[in-house]
């Protein structure tokens, strides 16, 4: 749905103008065999994919795409929401888009992830309050103590570990290991997803011990599956017609590739994912049909060389 700067020479490989969905899949599947090839055991695949219409039919593109990955051996982590925040209105009879997909692949079960490198750290700490600790949400553990001791569900042995499970997160909140904690005691809270073990792990856990906790660590929450991200960046002036935010590569360099390692663009356009790469202490390499883009890519390139942040091989 974009025109790009390719010259007739290349035209013929470029991947968008196919005359059919299936036969446009067809052709993705077939470049990320070649990443499957080149991409470590560890590594991982992010795919950023946006959706269209024909005939005012919403095609699907995205799951179809991610759908057929699977099929060759992709193992999906995740399906993030890009939420691009704002978006110009082109049709009267349906809603303005705003999103795009991020799927998140690998090619083992077993794959470099580093968590806390993308922690989103609390803007708060715990506090005192009438000489008791609280978490950044006031749970000081009062009532979870007055639930146990009244409950008509939970055993004599379960009681005393529900007990030492309370004075266990309130001692790591008093270290700082902690900052906030839910309880959930049989028959006195709603259980997550299901009450039935066979569906959901916590409601197991709360069958076997009559108790769970849930803590958020001090050292942060990993990110949702909801990006807020603007796509346009005010500082950019090349002739890319798709400008791609460098905001939007920072989790996935960050808790994906470690320093050091290598980020590979098979669709690089003027290198943000490259410029990305380099300026987070990661080697970065580029694939690019357009003579333009490339020059463009070795300006920005050179640019961060010339502020030390890189030596420039091109």
């Amino acid at each position: 749905m974009r025109e790009y700067s390719v010259s007739s020479k290349m035209s013929k490989y470029m991947i968008g103008n196919e005359a059919t969905p299936t036969e446009y899949t067809d052709r993705l599947r077939k470049i990320f065999v070649e990443a499957w090839r080149v991409l470590s055991k560890t590594g991982s695949l992010w795919l950023n994919i946006g959706d269209k219409y024909v005939d005012k039919d919403m095609v699907g593109l995205p799951w179809m795409v991610a759908l057929a990955l699977k099929q060759d051996g992709w193992i999906l982590r995740n399906d993030v929401i890009w939420n691009k925040m704002k978006g110009t209105q082109s049709s009267k009879d349906r809603l303005r888009n705003t999103h795009e997909y991020m799927f998140h692949f690998v090619k083992s079960k077993s794959y470099y992830y580093n968590m806390d490198s993308v922690r989103i750290r609390p803007l708060h700490k715990p506090k005192k309050l009438n000489g008791r600790i609280t978490s950044v949400t006031g749970v000081s553990g009062t009532k979870y103590r007055s639930s146990i001791a009244e409950s008509d569900d939970l055993t004599a042995a379960e009681k005393r570990n529900a007990l030492n499970a309370l004075e266990t997160a309130l001692d790591e909140m008093r270290s700082g290991k902690v900052v906030d904690f839910r309880m959930i005691i049989r028959g006195k809270q709603r259980v997550y997803h299901s009450d039935r073990g066979s569906i959901s792990g916590r409601a197991k856990e709360l069958e076997q011990k009559g108790f769970f906790v849930l803590k958020t660590s001090a050292a942060g929450y990993l990110p949702s599956t909801v990006w807020n991200i603007v796509p346009e960046d005010a500082q950019r002036r090349d002739n890319h017609c798709a400008v791609f935010p460098t905001e939007l590569l920072m989790v996935p360099i960050k808790a994906t590739c470690p320093e050091n390692g290598t980020v590979l663009d098979p669709f690089m356009g003027t290198g943000s994912t490259v410029v990305a790469a380099v300026s987070m202490n990661r080697r970065g390499a580029g694939i690019e049909l357009s003579s333009n883009y490339i020059n463009t890519a070795k300006s920005r390139m050179a640019l961060l060389d010339s502020r030390g942040s890189t030596k420039l091989c091109l």
